[in-house]
């Protein structure tokens, strides 16, 4: 008897992405050792995320036209702009008001790790389900928005911290490897986008094995809230400034999640500065269930957003029509 398990999946807004995301983070909180058998088994579903997401760009980047590249930057651009921006603003201010504790127990380095940072693997697939090759291609700028430089500089940690220009590159040399072949040869650009979409569930899989749903148990309903301002906050300032920029979709709003890697994020910056340190355990909860819940709450206003904008340009070419009718049957 055949499951119809991939039909059932695309009909749930960013479902290749969402689906295996939950079902790792289900088997890593009540089996957790169950991937860490060694071999294929863990090199795959356990610890593949970061070179399944680096095959999935190489393959995206190779889809990206040379005439066509403004686009991608443009897009990258405006969205690492807005969340950085929108942290920064939010973080500086909590720690001007209420100092290195923050409000709702969540201290400033919470809110700026968890606002300015864009979950790539996660974009990049609601972009090819939602959105067109340049909004994918725009997720070689987005990456940038991971790590804890940008937390850092918004926290005046800079003098402590090296800029990762290296880490930058190493995210970005795949797009441009794939890039320059499928530019170089039509053959292999129609060959590498073939591998796209079978790579979103792996690597999503592989993410959700990084994540525990307990997490959100200890981060409490701080933690919850976080995530849910990510998504509302980040998701509808993304989409409302691409809108300013000339560019109207749903998929604008992709970038309201938190990235995977913020996990790293307070550790990073407790190393900088030790009197942090009491809020390290916390910090990194809270972070956790803002991945979690942005996670699984980024695909739905994507696709609620989606809708709507489709639904209203098939109503204005409706009412086109229309009044196109109507002034054809005045001239008679």
């Amino acid at each position: 008897m055949q499951i119809p398990i991939l039909k059932t999946m695309k009909k749930a807004p960013g479902g290749l992405m969402v689906a295996p995301l939950i079902l790792g983070a289900l088997i890593n909180t009540f089996f957790p050792h169950a991937l860490t058998i060694g071999g294929f088994t863990q090199a795959l579903f356990k610890d593949g995320a970061q070179g399944l997401i680096g095959m999935f760009l190489f393959c995206m980047g190779s889809q990206i036209s040379i005439k066509q590249a403004g686009a991608p930057i443009k897009r990258g651009f405006v969205a690492v702009i807005t969340k950085f921006t929108i942290g920064a603003v939010i973080a500086i201010s909590i720690g001007k008001m209420f100092g290195i504790a923050g409000v709702f127990g969540i201290t400033p380095m919470v809110w700026m790790s968890a606002f300015s940072s864009v979950n790539t693997g996660l974009y990049v697939a609601i972009a090819d389900q939602f959105g067109t090759k340049d909004d994918v291609g725009a997720g070689a700028v987005i990456a940038l928005s991971g790590g804890a430089f940008f937390t850092m500089i918004a926290l005046g940690a800079s003098g402590l911290a090296n800029i990762p220009i290296l880490s930058m590159m190493a995210v970005i040399i795949p797009v441009i490897v794939g890039f320059i072949l499928g530019n170089l040869d039509e053959d292999m650009k129609k060959f590498l986008g073939q591998g796209r979409h079978a790579l979103i569930p792996f690597f999503s899989f592989a993410l959700g094995a990084g994540m525990n749903f307990q997490n959100i148990v200890k981060a409490g309903i701080p933690g919850i809230v976080l995530g849910i301002a990510v998504v509302v906050i980040t998701g509808f300032a993304g989409y409302f400034m691409q809108c300013a920029f000339g560019y109207k979709a749903g998929v604008s709003a992709a970038i309201g999640n938190t990235a995977g890697n913020q996990l790293a994020t307070p550790l990073a910056i407790v190393a900088a500065d030790v009197s942090l340190k009491p809020y390290l355990a916390i910090a990194t909860a809270q972070i956790a269930t803002a991945i979690i819940v942005s996670a699984i709450l980024c695909p739905l206003l994507v696709g609620y957003l989606d809708k709507k904008v489709k639904a209203k340009l098939i109503l204005k070419a409706k009412v086109k029509k229309t009044y196109d009718d109507l002034e054809a049957q005045r001239a008679v």
